[in-house]
C-alpha cells in the first residue's frame, strides 16, 4: 500500500540533498525535535523501494530508542525487529530489517557485517560511536559493507581522540552534510519551543576528599575540580539548594498544568541513589509520585511510554530520558546532574523543545539550572539564537523584554571531568535569592493556553507531500482473525503480531507436550514438518499463523482420540 508523508521544508532540502549525493555517507545534523527521525525514515523508504530485497538497519543509542524506532517505522509501513540476536538465524522475509544499539553493534559486529552487506544504514546519534573505542570498530566492521549510510546527531560534535567512522572531519570538528540549527527552527517556526533558562545562584560548604573544607558561591572563581565539588554539593539530597529548586520548578509546573492539563517536567538527576532521593523529596514535599526511570530497569521502557501517554506531573531520570526520546508534553526542566558537556547539556534541553499540535502559539518551555559558569555558558550559546529571533518579532508591550536584560547570560569557558568523591562530604547548600526570571513565569501567558492536547506533527505549509512506492519485501495480508490471538488483532502492528503468534505457538507446544508424553524438540521439529517451517525466529507472520493451525489440528485430533 501507498504512504504519504508531509515533509517540512528542512526535511525537503535535506532530502533532495541526500538523494542527489553520490557518496555513500551523509551526515545530518538537526536540533532536537526538529523531526530527524521523519527524515531518515523517508529516505529509508524511498531508498528501499528503489531497490527490491534491500535490508534497512538502524543503530540507536538505547534499548528504549530501539523500540521508538520500530514503532515510527511502523507508520512508514517498514516492519523492523528492534529483538534480533545473531542466533535468530536470517530474518523473516515479511520483515524489512532490524533496530539495534552501538552496544550490541560492537558485540555482534561480524554477523551485523553479514546483514548490512549492501543494505540501507541509519546510525542514529553517530557521535555515541565515540563514547568506547569499541563501540566505534564495531562500526566500522559492521556497516563498512553496507550501500548507504545515513548519520544524525542532534547537535554538533567533535571527536578529538577517537575519530568516528564514516564522519569527515574539519580540523576535529564533524563535518555535516546539511545542518539544521535550533535558530533555523525557531525561524521557521512551528518546529521547536524557544527555551528560557532560570539561573539558581547558592552557597554551599563542603569537604573535599583530601580533608580541607570550602564555602563557595557560584560566583566565585575555582578551578576545575573544585568547581566539580561545589556543583555537586548544590546538587544534594541532602542539601537545602536541590529542594527549593524543585519547588520553584513545581510552581511554575503547576501554574502551566493550569492551562495545560497535561504539561509534565523533567529531572535529570547525577545516578540511581540521586534520581530516588529527588523522588522522594517530590513526594514528601509536594505530594508527588513522580516517574522513575533507571536503566538497570527492565520496565523502564514502559514507564517512558505510559509516562508520555499520560498525565503524570513528573518524570525523574539519569540518562534515559537526555537524548532521544520523545515526550512532547515536556515543559519544565530541572538540571540535576554535575555532567557539564555541551553535547549533553544541549541533548537534555533537547528534551524541552518538541513543538505540539497544529497551534503556532509559543509553547515556551524552561530549563531551570544551577548558576555553574560552564552551565552558563551552554545556556547562553542557545538563548543568543532565541533571543536574536524573538528581538527581531517582538512587539513593544512584549513581556520578553523583560527577559533581554533579566538574564546575564554572558559565555565564559569552562569544562568538565567525572571525579570520585568516596571521601566528598557536603556540610550544607543554599539557595541564594530567587532565580532572575522573565515575568511571564509567575504571570498569566495566553499564548500559552493551549486548546490541543494530543500530540500531531506541525507540518510546514509549503511541505512536500511525497507517495512512498510499495515496497518488494514480502508482506502477506493479515492472518485470519482467531479469537485466540485477541480481538485487537486487526490493531497491531507487524512486530506485535509476530510476538503474539510466537506466544500461541509456544502455548500449543506445551499442550502437545503434556498430551503426548513427547519432548519440546520433537514436538517443535513435527510442527514444522507439518507447516512448512524451517525455524519459527524465520517464520513470517503468515507462516506463524499456519503453524499455529497445525497445532490446533493436532490438539483436536487428540482430543477426539481420547473421546472416541
Amino acid at each position: 500500500m501507498q504512504r504519504t508523508v508531509r515533509l517540512r521544508p528542512w526535511q525537503k532540502a535535506a532530502l533532495e540533498q541526500f538523494r542527489a549525493s553520490e557518496a555513500e555517507d551523509f551526515l545530518a545534523v538537526a536540533t532536537p525535535g526538529a523531526g530527524k527521525t521523519t527524515f531518515a525514515l523517508t529516505a529509508a523508504a524511498l531508498d528501499l523501494a528503489e531497490h527490491p530485497g534491500r535490508r534497512l538497519v538502524i543503530v540507536a543509542p538505547t534499548q528504549h530508542l530501539k523500540i521508538q524506532w520500530a514503532a515510527a517505522a511502523d507508520k512508514f509501513g517498514l516492519h523492523l525487529e528492534p529483538d534480533w540476536s545473531p542466533r535468530y538465524g536470517a530474518l523473516p522475509t515479511d520483515v524489512h530489517g532490524i533496530v539495534t544499539t552501538y552496544q550490541q553493534v560492537s558485540q555482534q559486529a561480524y554477523p551485523l557485517a553479514g546483514m548490512s552487506t549492501g543494505s540501507f544504514v541509519v546510525l542514529d546519534e553517530i557521535h555515541h560511536a565515540a563514547d568506547d573505542r569499541a563501540w566505534g570498530d564495531g562500526v566500522r566492521i559492521a556497516f563498512a559493507p553496507a550501500a548507504r549510510r545515513l548519520a544524525l546527531s542532534g547537535t554538533p560534535f567533535r571527536s578529538d581522540d577517537t575519530p568516528i567512522p564514516f564522519v569527515r572531519y574539519d580540523w576535529g570538528q564533524a563535518h555535516p552534510d546539511y545542518e539544521y540549527g535550533y535558530g533555523d527552527a525557531l525561524a521557521d517556526g512551528g518546529v521547536v519551543r524557544p527555551v528560557w533558562f532560570p539561573r539558581i545562584d547558592g552557597h554551599m560548604e563542603w569537604v573535599a576528599p583530601d580533608g580541607e573544607q570550602f564555602a563557595h558561591g557560584f560566583d566565585d572563581p575555582l578551578d576545575r575540580a573544585r568547581s566539580n565539588q561545589r556543583l555537586r554539593a548544590a546538587l544534594s539530597i541532602e542539601g537545602d539548594w536541590l529542594p527549593a529548586v524543585l519547588d520553584q520548578a513545581h510552581a511554575h509546573l503547576l501554574g502551566l498544568r493550569a492551562r495545560q492539563p497535561d504539561a509534565g517536567g523533567l529531572v535529570i538527576a547525577i545516578d540511581h541513589d540521586h534520581a530516588r532521593g529527588i523522588v522522594e523529596l517530590l513526594r514528601r514535599r509536594h505530594n508527588v509520585n513522580a516517574t522513575l526511570v533507571l536503566s538497570d530497569d527492565p520496565g523502564a521502557s514502559k514507564r517512558i511510554e505510559h509516562f508520555a501517554a499520560g498525565n503524570q506531573p513528573w518524570l525523574v531520570a539519569v540518562r534515559m530520558v537526555s537524548e532521544g526520546v520523545d515526550i512532547p508534553r515536556l515543559r519544565v526542566g530541572v538540571f540535576a546532574t554535575n555532567t557539564t558537556t555541551e553535547l549533553f547539556f544541549r541533548q537534555a534541553v533537547g528534551r524541552l523543545v518538541r513543538w505540539r499540535g497544529a497551534s503556532r502559539r509559543m509553547q515556551k518551555a524552561v530549563m531551570f539550572i544551577p548558576d555553574d559558569s560552564r552551565l552558563r555558558t551552554w545556556a547562553a550559546h542557545i538563548a543568543v539564537q532565541r533571543r536574536h529571533l524573538l528581538t527581531k518579532e517582538r512587539t513593544a508591550t512584549d513581556d520578553l523584554d523583560a527577559d533581554a536584560t533579566a538574564f546575564d547570560e554572558r559565555p565564559e569557558s569552562g569544562g568538565d571531568d567525572a571525579e570520585q568523591l568516596s571521601l566528598f562530604q557536603v556540610l550544607s547548600a543554599t539557595v541564594v535569592g530567587d532565580a532572575e526570571q522573565p515575568e511571564w513565569l509567575d504571570g498569566d501567558d495566553e499564548d500559552d493556553d493551549l486548546d490541543d492536547t494530543a500530540e500531531a506533527e506541525a507540518d510546514a505549509d509549503d511541505g512536500l507531500v511525497i507517495a512512498l512506492r510499495p515496497l518488494t519485501v514480502d508482506r502477506p495480508a493479515a492472518a485470519p482473525r482467531d479469537p485466540a490471538l485477541g480481538a485487537d488483532w486487526p490493531d497491531l502492528t507487524p512486530r506485535q503480531r509476530r510476538d503474539r503468534l510466537r506466544e500461541a505457538n509456544a502455548d500449543r507446544v506445551l499442550e502437545l507436550v503434556q498430551m503426548t508424553g513427547r519432548g519440546h524438540r520433537e514436538v517443535n521439529g513435527e510442527l514444522n514438518r507439518r507447516s512448512s517451517v524451517g525455524k519459527v525466529s524465520e517464520a513470517t507472520v503468515d507462516q506463524l499463523h499456519r503453524r499455529l493451525t497445525e497445532a490446533d489440528r493436532w490438539l483436536d485430533g487428540l482430543v477426539g482420540r481420547r473421546t472416541g
